[in-house]
């Protein structure tokens, strides 16, 4: 995709369909373009017309002079092909597409050539920062620049939230729709050029052009921008593709949380949190990244000792810490607290509710200055109050101003949020967040920011490599690593087996290639006769376990395939007996091992739109009952790897075993080795043996 700047951050607009007709669909375009002062160069183009608005008005856009960085459509959607293509013959910058264009995707892009298109079936966009309207619709007169960047599939939200009361300030906002031509990811490169993004907002259904999207995240990353998204709909992880218990444990949503989980995005289950986390991060202030910040956690004070309780509930529930007071701290607020309440966080000060701003403003402090709490926020209803007393606001204003730490209010009841002071904090820099829960995962999110190291330079190498992938440059050795792969088939080694388009690596195979990539592996022999297994047994030595490795059996346990603890050529030749009957004759003969820790499974999958998904769940015969597990995408640093285990620790409650990280790397490597000939891998269980961890069982599929 070419530059987006001359789109963007036009200075000239041609509106073709502009029209004098009251009401109509080219007036509102004409209005709105010609609000732009960023652009003062505006062409109305309508050969019914001679004039509009007050303006020329030219016949079409052949009889424009001068350059055009701009082209807004408003014609009917069976004539957009044919106008595109004069707007790329003129020379244009980009072009905005507002109607749906039901089946003319490829006449637009041919059209097109290399020219930006915004659309179709989208609102168009504002700069607002350049102060620029390709706007589809009636707009306020007036926008207050600020810090976010909003990109959204949805139409109605790209209104609603450019219309909410909240103090939500636009530096940019697109209604990107259909994304036949310019997707999220080129628009999120263009954003993050921009040095007014503080923050950027995602409201998306889909994922189009995903190593581009992964590109923008990872710049975002490395430039320490915050990025909030809400996603809608479901991704296709290609179940039917998957390996044994790797799809099971993956779900339908594995492309959004694994993107989401690799980029440190701030992904959000509703609305009212994204909202609330977008006012945060815009106006805010933010954490600083701290060491100790996993010991911290936020303080909240309250005039309610019901509502302390239910923040606390809120607060469990959502995993966000509160801070433990220390001796001075306690201390300050038992002087200020009448008798009976208690010294605790969350923190209820309501007593006989007199000279209430010298109360709240005293215990605001107090906790601002305890070096456990991160995050101070008054939780109060922040209702109107009829006899004007202005306490809750002048308390938590005071405080802001005596503290460099992130001060907000968290309403309870949104619908009961006064307005007028609510617009009188954030004007002060005081978010005011419309919802117990939705706030909570707003600072949440907020503290999860301060706490994710990255490291800029691997994230941007990250970002430029995905781009090269995106327009079409294949990175990795798929064709060496799959040579590699070859050279370890065999009886004695595995191999690869399957007809048509997907091919099933064996166990001892499959053993062989993870060995190759750092993993240590079980000595495994492929086997088909119960002779070879009593040969194999006697190499590797009893006692020995017979597992079936038969292509496309995955449960392996659940179809009877495997027989543990076999201490004779007697128990052995019985078992595979069964197995032959039972499965068929391929099998694997290995020496039995004990684990003394954690079991754990890998896995990966091949998603269409994001590419490869490692998963790091609980191993062992009940990973699909447990259902724990973490999602990344490929490529993993270390460090990216360490930051899973982290999670994958946080989630079971278990010890992470030496080796973890290390093995994640590995599985990366293979990946990236084998690049697009990897359907998927399944891994269970990585034992913990000592201080190694010992791969028992695997299986690769490839995708020819």
């Amino acid at each position: 995709m070419s530059d987006l700047s001359r789109m963007l951050a036009a200075r000239s607009i041609a509106v073709v369909g502009a029209s004098a007709r009251a009401g109509s669909f080219g007036e509102r375009l004409a209005i709105e373009a010609l609000r732009s002062s960023g652009a003062p160069q505006v062409h109305l183009i309508n050969p019914s017309y001679d004039e509009v608005q007050g303006r020329a008005c030219l016949p079409s856009l052949a009889d424009i002079s001068s350059p055009v960085d701009l082209v807004v459509l408003g014609v009917p959607d069976r004539l957009i092909p044919e106008h595109l293509a004069q707007a790329q013959a003129l020379g244009a910058g980009g072009a905005v597409v507002y109607g749906s264009a039901v089946g003319q995707g490829d006449a637009i892009r041919v059209a097109a050539g290399a020219m930006p298109v915004c659309g179709a079936g989208c609102m168009g966009f504002a700069n607002v920062s350049h102060d620029l309207r390709a706007l589809g619709y009636l707009e306020r007169p007036h926008f207050t620049p600020g810090g976010i960047a909003l990109i959204t599939h949805s139409g109605s939200m790209f209104s609603a939230l450019l219309r909410t009361h909240r103090r939500l300030e636009f530096s940019f906002a697109v209604s990107s729709g259909q994304e036949l031509v310019t997707t999220t990811g080129d628009y999120l490169e263009w954003i993050l050029d921009q040095p007014e993004t503080r923050v950027v907002g995602l409201f998306l259904e889909t994922i189009r052009n995903g190593p581009l999207l992964r590109a923008g995240l990872a710049r975002a990353a490395a430039q320490d921008i915050p990025v909030v998204a809400l996603t809608v709909g479901r991704s296709d992880t290609g179940r039917a593709m998957v390996t044994a218990h790797s799809g099971a444990i993956a779900g339908d949503d594995a492309a959004w949380e694994a993107l989401f989980a690799t980029y440190g995005v701030h992904r959000c289950q509703d609305v009212e949190e994204f909202v609330d986390s977008l006012e945060l991060f815009s106006i805010g202030r933010r954490l600083t990244r701290s060491s100790g910040s996993a010991r911290r956690g936020i303080a909240t004070v309250h005039d309610s000792g019901a509502q302390r309780v239910w923040m606390a509930d809120v607060a469990a529930d959502e995993g966000v810490p509160f801070a433990e007071f220390g001796s001075e701290t306690r201390k300050r607020l038992a002087e200020q607290l009448d008798e009976g309440l208690l010294v605790t966080n969350p923190l209820d000060v309501w007593g006989r509710g007199s000279d209430t701003e010298t109360l709240f403003t005293e215990c605001l402090q107090a906790v601002a200055d305890d070096p456990a709490v991160d995050v101070v926020a008054l939780a109060v209803d922040l209702v109107e109050e009829f006899d004007g007393d202005l306490s809750y606001p002048s308390a938590v204003l005071t405080t802001a101003a005596t503290t460099e730490k992130p001060v907000v209010v968290i309403s309870h009841v949104a619908a009961a949020v006064h307005q007028p002071v609510a617009a009188r904090l954030r004007a002060g820099g005081i978010p005011v967040l419309e919802g117990a829960r939705s706030g909570l995962r707003a600072v949440g999110h907020l503290r999860d920011h301060a706490s994710r190291v990255v490291d800029p330079s691997i994230a941007v190498r990250h970002a430029e490599d995905l781009v090269k992938q995106a327009t079409g440059r294949r990175t990795g050795g798929a064709r060496e690593a799959d040579a590699s792969l070859v050279t370890t088939t065999g009886r004695r080694t595995g191999g690869a087996r399957g007809t048509g388009e997907a091919r099933w690596v064996d166990a001892a195979g499959s053993l062989a290639v993870l060995a190759e990539y750092g993993i240590t592996v079980v000595p495994t022999v492929g086997v088909r006769s119960a002779d070879e297994a009593v040969a194999a047994a006697t190499e590797v030595g009893f006692p020995v376990v017979v597992k079936t490795d038969e292509p496309g059996i995955e449960h392996r346990a659940a179809a009877g395939g495997v027989h543990l603890g076999l201490g004779d050529e007697v128990a052995l030749r019985a078992a595979y007996d069964d197995l032959m009957q039972t499965c068929g004759p391929a099998a694997a003969v290995q020496p039995q091992l004990a684990g003394t820790g954690a079991e754990i499974a890998l896995g990966v999958l091949l998603d269409p739109s994001v590419g490869h998904i490692l998963i790091a769940a609980v191993g062992g015969s009940r990973i699909e009952e447990m259902a724990q597990r973490v999602l990344a995408l490929a490529p993993l640093s270390l460090n990216d790897a360490e930051e899973v285990v982290r999670r994958w620790a946080s989630l079971t409650g278990l010890a992470a075993p030496a080796g973890f990280a290390e093995a994640l790397v590995g599985v990366s490597n293979l990946v990236e080795a084998f690049a697009g000939d990897l359907k998927a891998l399944d891994i269970n269980p990585l034992l913990s043996i000592g201080d190694s961890l010992v791969a028992v069982d695997a299986l690769i599929q490839l995708s020819r």
